[in-house]
């Protein structure tokens, strides 16, 4: 898949307020790490995670997305009258109906003719609106596209807390929980456009390819309050289908370890996001690492990840990004954007 005339133009993020060290948690779950004889620090040690972020209670994914995405439009300068479609992306829903997408654009107050839906797919999500919103771009049937995602980590965190806590729970369930404990919250938002149409300086979005290994779909399966991870399997199987991505991307995009200037990557640990560095032979010092402050945030962590980059000077224009996720399922994409 590659793209000649679709650019990013606009880009939002909001930080949900609330901070969760992961030392209070492994506080509260103490007694039950010593009954069960597991690492009574095995969140922080295992992962690198120090801490994530909630919203307050009551807050809607769509209201996290909205947010974000007025953001993102003051960003692009595009009207919202031009936008053609809205993807939300969110993991975390409003309502099984309607959409979250729906919610937000009533919040926004899009035009009628603007096309909302909501495409999940995990941690995957807002890269796969990214080629689907481009594909319609240079399919020309929109000018604009707004893509977004609010992220609630609150609601099945504290749901495992309490279901570790039950004095008849086993290790192997206990293990099989934990990951969930990593998850963090946010708000993201993207205007995706046509080049040529483009209200300020944009981002060329080059394409991306996407491999799929099906066969693993039960490796981490979530519900609204809970997450069951064979965590060891899922690494092997991503790290896996990752080097296959990267594989096609070489062939295809033209990549090598020696021409990406930045990879923006989902996070989801330290262990993680260092064996992907590796599998490439990339340097890991072109990764900006959120983790430790961020957890994993789902669909929203590629969005973040260039946000935080951004901000923080990493990325100059010019530069090849290559923007990644993997997603339970398995899925996995790799996308290229010169900035």
């Amino acid at each position: 898949m590659k793209f000649e005339n679709v650019s990013i133009q606009g880009l939002g993020v909001v930080d949900a307020p609330d901070v969760v060290t992961s030392a209070d948690i492994e506080e509260e779950l103490r007694p039950v790490a010593e009954r069960l004889g597991v690492n009574p620090n095995m969140l922080t040690q295992a992962t690198g995670i120090q801490e994530r972020r909630f919203w307050p209670l009551g807050t809607a994914p769509s209201t996290a997305a909205s947010m974000a995405a007025e953001l993102a439009l003051a960003d692009s300068g595009v009207d919202r009258g031009s936008i053609g479609v809205l993807i939300n992306t969110s993991v975390c829903m409003d309502f099984l109906e309607p959409s979250t997408a729906a919610i937000v654009h009533g919040n926004l107050k899009l035009p009628s003719s603007c096309l909302n839906f909501d495409l999940r797919n995990a941690c995957l999500g807002f890269v796969n609106a990214m080629q689907v919103a481009g594909n319609m771009i240079e399919m020309g049937q929109i000018d604009y596209a707004l893509i977004v995602d609010g992220e609630q980590s609150r609601t099945p965190i504290e749901a495992t807390l309490r279901r570790l806590k039950n004095p008849e729970l086993t290790r192997e369930k206990y293990r099989e929980q934990y990951a969930t404990l990593t998850l963090g919250s946010g708000g993201v938002a993207m205007v995706l456009g046509r080049a040529s149409k483009a209200k300020r300086q944009s981002h060329k979005v080059v394409g991306g390819v996407s491999v799929a290994a099906s066969e693993h779909n039960q490796l981490c399966v979530g519900s609204h309050d809970e997450m069951r991870t064979d965590g060891g399997a899922l690494l092997m199987a991503g790290l896996g289908l990752a080097w296959t991505a990267w594989s096609q991307a070489q062939q295809q995009l033209g990549w090598s370890s020696a021409n990406i200037d930045e990879y923006v990557v989902h996070q989801v640990s330290a262990v993680h996001t260092a064996q992907l560095a590796e599998s490439f032979g990339a340097d890991l010092g072109r990764f900006h690492k959120i983790y430790p402050t961020y957890g994993n945030i789902g669909p929203a962590g590629v969005p973040t990840v260039l946000k935080k980059s951004l901000d923080a000077g990493r990325i100059k224009d010019g530069q090849r990004l290559a923007l990644m996720g993997i997603g339970s399922g398995l899925n996995c994409s790799m996308m290229e954007v010169v900035w």
